[in-house]
């Protein structure tokens, strides 16, 4: 069961602000019945119409943003029964990860149905930024300050660091904390980059997604993308 202003958003007729006020209004109906209560819940069989034309429920577009747990597998399922990003979120519809975390890595995962928005925050071209804190062994060098300034060749292909900064420096304990901003999607890519300065990670947080970031959600905790924060990532193409 879904509230009925969540439901009519999601059809994409228009924003949930808009559908409260045509609910109130009288302008939507539910199995042929006027609702005008906002507090009003709908199960997926019941046939909802906004002002005469009924809504499709079957092309609802849905859209989380999950801080994501270290244990937690980024995918819908797992063959070894551990816990999977989509057992956070509290929905009907079969949503998706967008992308891959590994498994000790915490931090901003978007899950969705839209294929199509799916494929621009994935394909290279797009250049989406995403953003990580890392926790590294070791203290960072000119030369590997440099290194990353200039770019770091990966199986032949080079990782341009969009930028970064040095957060913290641990001379007692010889670590570092670094927040570092890519544009590449390839498997490990960050570990395989401080891998590659002989600095091994021992932390990683992602902590950014293009504008979106982890301000307001605890590790565990999502919530839903506004309408103007998918409008915004769909002009990223």
């Amino acid at each position: 069961m879904e509230r009925l202003q969540k439901v009519i958003a999601a059809s994409g007729v228009t924003s949930r602000r808009k559908a409260e006020e045509l609910i109130i209004s009288g302008k939507v109906r539910v199995n042929g019945n006027v609702v005008k209560e906002l507090g009003t819940k709908v199960a997926g069989d019941d046939i909802v119409e906004v002002d005469g034309a009924t809504i499709s429920r079957d092309n609802a577009k849905v859209y989380f943003l999950l801080n994501k747990p270290r244990g937690v597998i980024t995918s819908v399922s797992d063959d070894k029964d551990r816990p999977v990003v989509i057992d956070y979120i509290n929905t009907d519809k079969r949503i998706y990860p967008v992308g891959r975390l590994d498994y000790d890595t915490t931090g901003l995962v978007i899950l969705t149905n839209d294929g199509e928005l799916a494929n621009i925050l994935m394909h290279p071209s797009n250049n989406i930024e995403k953003t990580y804190i890392a926790k590294i062994e070791g203290i960072l060098n000119k030369d590997d300050v440099d290194r990353l300034k200039s770019g770091i060749l990966i199986d032949d292909r080079k990782v341009n660091v969009v930028r970064f900064k040095i957060k913290e420096k641990n001379y007692e304990k010889s670590t570092s904390l670094i927040e570092i901003t890519i544009v590449e999607g390839r498997n490990h890519i960050v570990k395989r980059l401080f891998e590659e300065l002989r600095k091994p990670v021992i932390r990683l947080t992602r902590v950014g997604i293009a504008f979106l970031t982890t301000e307001g959600l605890k590790s565990g905790e999502y919530r839903e993308l506004s309408i103007k924060e998918v409008k915004k990532l769909y002009s990223l193409k």
